[in-house]
């Protein structure tokens, strides 16, 4: 059966084993309905634009075949790499012939770019061939060989070519040769190569490709990448990655770093990495973690901020940022079994990563605001709508492998049985330790609905647990069997299991009370003091100019923190949402006419007239024109500053 990203069955160090690929079928409800635009739409869009932008031809290039010179960014074969992985969990799934062509001829040039001693890298080979590893700082070798391998492994698992993983392991052999104890030291700018690498060990079992993870791994905090333009800690070599105790430098190489990290913990269980990693992860959760999921505040160095630095609309929060935390959060969770984990996971999901994709999955965005006026920016890549490429275009071949292994991320077992860990209609299928089939059918209308309904298709006659993750952010729970009461309590942010003899046909039904409520921010963050955020259930909302009334403008707005919020289900709207309805105010700011300053009038009230506001998930903004928006709105009387 097909693998996934992770294949965590035989780590030795993982609470959970991760299911075969094919383990979670997707089957309705938004998840479904993504995951069939990529396939249908993204994949297809994909390849055309890495035609246009000159990836492809950059590989003729280095296998001696094509004509002109090389175009676009010296890391352009990584896109190609993220969008052929993309590819393979699509063909996991299910059999696409046009696609699977397009694949093959993408194979096929990297196949014939690739060298005789197993060196391939398109920019190195036709612009500096005499140049290869003297930039490990920001030279993108290993990152491509990275996004290379993990390709290579993921087509070898979903449709038994080899070609790909052949080139992929000839390339890390050809690293191996150059770097480690005794040979070149180095270690890469940019994270990636890590997991990859880990990945590699665990599909082909050869311990070398371990090592050198490990190797890469243990070279950070020496210096030996130089202070760049933005310090040591923009490539995370400020200090060992076993006495880190921040997230700092650039956001996805950060993130990159830590799944690496955690990888190299599920293979070897050394505790020192165990803890870094958590005092990480609680940095990020308690100082630079955005309410949307997204991190990376800063757009010089696309960077991690100081502690509460969370501006709105001048946050970075790129697309391959939340991709990178999903994939960390991940691999803490088969750490460790935590739910919190999982909720981040969620989070992360619903709005910071859908965000960065368009609803007819052709366009995308880099940097991802929580305000906006609607307006393009030409400086920092500060766009109101989405793009259909990027020249820099790391991230839309990210997003469609994510959707692609979208399943992966749902369930796990272990010698006990089965978890769940995130909702959708969905089929589930796996095995006890003995080899039996347990399979199971998930219908729901998650996120817009609290019901998930659970059908025991097929079971063995031995006992079995079913644990089902109650999110953090639902303050009422409730579970039944069979239509009756459980026992055991639904605690949020933990899980509820059932352990029984499971017969065909029986059922569990988890409640989750799906409640909209106003969201505030700790008072350290200056950008949000005074504001609040709507969110119900896993989605977090904005205030989209276009659904308002003609004369509103959102950006003299307040919220009525008192009034009840209502939901309604819009089918024809935005694909098919859930909308929130609320009162405020609309603020009359003619005092302030010609003026940027006045003294403060004490008795003086500012003119606001009640009206109704309208949210909508913030994902889906921007996808009907320019528009402005904005998550965090003030409430009534609080200061409305930037």
């Amino acid at each position: 059966m097909p693998i996934g990203p992770i294949d965590a069955t035989r780590s030795p160090y993982a609470k959970l084993r991760t299911l075969p690929l094919d383990g979670v079928t997707l089957s309705g409800g938004l998840w479904s309905q993504r995951q069939s635009v990529n396939r249908g739409v993204s994949l297809k869009h994909g390849y055309e634009q890495l035609e246009k932008a000159g990836s492809f031809s950059n590989l003729r290039l280095a296998a001696g075949e094509g004509e002109g010179q090389f175009r676009g960014m010296r890391f352009s074969d990584s896109d190609v790499y993220k969008w052929l992985e993309a590819v393979a969990f699509e063909l996991a799934s299910a059999p696409d012939p046009e696609v699977q062509r397009m694949a093959e001829q993408a194979i096929d040039l990297v196949e014939a770019a690739q060298g005789t001693d197993g060196y391939v890298n398109s920019y190195w080979q036709v612009v500096e061939p005499d140049r290869r590893w003297d930039d490990v700082a920001s030279g993108h070798e290993l990152y491509c060989a990275g996004h290379l391998i993990q390709a290579g492994v993921a087509y070898h698992r979903a449709t038994g070519d080899s070609r790909l993983l052949d080139v992929s392991r000839r390339f890390a052999d050809n690293i191996d040769s150059v770097f480690g104890p005794d040979k070149r030291a180095g270690t890469p700018g940019h994270p990636e190569i890590e997991t990859a690498l880990v990945e590699l060990y665990r599909h082909t079992g050869d311990r070398h490709y371990l090592r050198l993870a490990g190797y890469f791994l243990d070279q950070r905090g020496r210096g030996d990448l130089g202070p760049g333009r933005f310090g040591p800690e923009y490539h995370q070599d400020r200090v060992g990655v076993r006495d880190a105790t921040t997230m700092e430098g650039h956001s996805v190489r950060q993130l990159y770093l830590t799944a690496g990290v955690a990888d190299l913990f599920l293979e070897t269980g050394e505790q020192a990495l165990h803890d870094a990693l958590m005092r990480q992860w609680r940095d990020l959760t308690e100082h630079h973690l955005f309410v949307t999921g997204g991190v990376g505040s800063q757009h010089r160095g696309e960077a991690f901020g100081e502690p509460f630095d969370l501006p709105n609309e001048n946050c970075y929060c790129e697309t391959c940022a939340q991709i990178a935390s999903i994939m960390w959060n991940w691999r803490m969770l088969l750490m460790t079994g935590e739910a919190r984990f999982a909720d981040l996971l969620e989070l992360t999901l619903y709005n910071g990563f859908l965000s960065g994709v368009s609803l007819d999955g052709r366009g995308f965005f880099y940097v991802n605001p929580l305000q906006s006026s609607g307006k393009d920016q030409d400086s920092g890549r500060k766009q109101a709508q989405r793009q259909e490429w990027w020249s820099c275009a790391c991230c839309p071949p990210n997003v469609m492998r994510l959707i692609a292994s979208l399943g992966h991320y749902f369930a796990t077992g272990d010698s006990t049985g089965l978890q769940v860990h995130q909702y959708g209609g969905c089929t589930i299928e796996s095995q006890t330790d003995s080899g039996q089939r347990i399979v199971l059918r998930m219908e729901t209308d998650y996120p817009w609905q609290g019901l998930v309904k659970i059908v025991v298709d097929q079971t063995p006659g031995a006992a079995w647990s079913l644990s089902l993750r109650v999110p953090a952010w639902c303050e009422r729970a409730s579970l039944r069997v069979n239509g009756q009461e459980w026992d055991a309590p639904a605690v949020p942010g933990a899980y509820v299991t059932v352990d029984r003899a499971w017969q065909k046909g029986d059922t569990v039904e988890l409640d989750l009370a799906m409640l909209p409520g106003l969201v505030q921010g700790n008072p350290r963050i200056e950008a949000i003091r005074g504001r609040v955020a709507i969110q119900r259930g896993p989605v977090v909302y904005c205030l989209e100019q276009a659904d308002q009334e003609e004369s509103l403008d959102i950006t003299e707005v307040e919220i009525d923190p008192s009034s009840p919020i209502q939901d309604t289900w819009q089918g024809g709207l935005l694909g098919g949402v859930t909308t929130l309805e609320l009162k405020g105010f609309a603020i009359d700011n003619g005092r302030w006419q010609g003026k940027l300053y006045m003294p403060v009038a004490g008795s003086e009230e500012v003119e606001r007239k009640p009206t109704r506001l309208t949210a909508v998930p913030y994902y889906a903004w921007a996808n009907r024109g320019p528009n402005a928006m904005r998550v965090w709105v003030p409430t009534a009387g609080t200061q409305r500053d930037a």
